[in-house]
């Protein structure tokens, strides 16, 4: 058998596809803080809450509706992005003015009031979601074996991801969404509805948690606690991309994931911390993070 420092390929090319998995995940999470930090200054500690919600969301739509998952794909997104719009409007927007503590305490206890009404209805064992017909099945390659739903993952999180970022850097809309953030008063004088851009936003962001929380309803089981188990990680990859860097939490997410991947190979004892320990080095070399602009 073929090895690379002495480790199987098939085992270190395995490795790396979990890891890319993950670092998919991390990309589009750490992709939906970085829009509401970047354009609302909110840190959204509800943002795993509502990727676990997406992921209900679509269990739900087959359970009890008979809804798939290509349809789940597009309606649980929606159904999260509404949600997070009522919470928008109703909460959130009190705190734009406030310090960025009140957000996070706020969202903080958000993610366990709705993380406690999913513990409380379904328990914590975990519900199946099976792969779609269409995806299910793999690839033999020379090296490994590529199963096919962990690569349409890959497929679907790096086009949103960049799909987004297109939108938010490169076109009218997107500058519209910045200029309000920094001057609002002026783009509504304008005739800019800057309120609803902010909603939006929110919206379009915690949509983004929801849409992770589909994908990965079949890569593990759908339970409440899945948000809570990621969402830290994912903090640590928006720090380490730099807050509110665009690029650089998607960038940093999938760099992240293989890394984690590949110290798995090489040193097991270390994969769970090994994000942490880059973050602190990136924070002692530079504060703002690798993608970040210094104040």
């Amino acid at each position: 058998m073929m090895t690379i420092f002495g480790v199987p390929t098939q085992a270190l090319f395995g490795q790396l596809l979990l890891g890319l998995i993950n670092g998919s995940f991390y990309a589009i999470l750490s992709l939906g803080l970085a829009i509401i930090f970047g354009l609302l200054n909110i840190i959204n500690f509800a943002h795993g809450a509502l990727y676990m919600m997406g992921a209900f969301v679509a269990w739900m739509l087959l359970t009890y509706l008979g809804l798939g998952y290509w349809l789940a794909l597009g309606l649980a997104p929606l159904a999260v992005g509404v949600f997070g719009v009522i919470l928008e409007r109703v909460l959130i927007a009190r705190l734009y003015k406030l310090d960025h503590l009140y957000g996070l305490l706020l969202t903080f206890g958000l993610a366990l009031i709705i993380q406690g009404l999913f513990r409380n209805e379904y328990g914590v064992s975990g519900l199946p979601y099976a792969i779609p017909a269409e995806l299910s099945g793999g690839q033999r390659l020379p090296f490994m074996f590529l199963p096919n739903y962990r690569a349409w993952v890959v497929v679907a999180s790096l086009t949103v991801c960049l799909a987004t970022w297109l939108v938010i850097e490169k076109t009218k809309l997107g500058a519209y969404l910045r200029a309000a953030t920094e001057n609002p008063t002026l783009v509504q004088a304008f005739g800019v509805n800057v309120p609803l851009f902010l909603t939006l936003t929110y919206g379009f962001g915690v949509a983004l948690a929801g849409f992770a929380g589909v994908l990965a309803a079949p890569i593990y089981s759908v339970n409440p606690n899945m948000g809570a188990d990621i969402i830290i990680v994912v903090f640590a990859v928006v720090v380490i991309g730099g807050m509110g860097s665009i690029i650089g939490s998607v960038i940093t997410g999938f760099a992240l994931g293989l890394v984690e991947g590949l110290t798995k190979v090489f040193y097991p004892e270390a994969s769970s911390t090994v994000i942490f320990v880059i973050m602190v080095v990136v924070l002692l070399v530079k504060p703002a993070g690798l993608f970040g602009r210094t104040a």
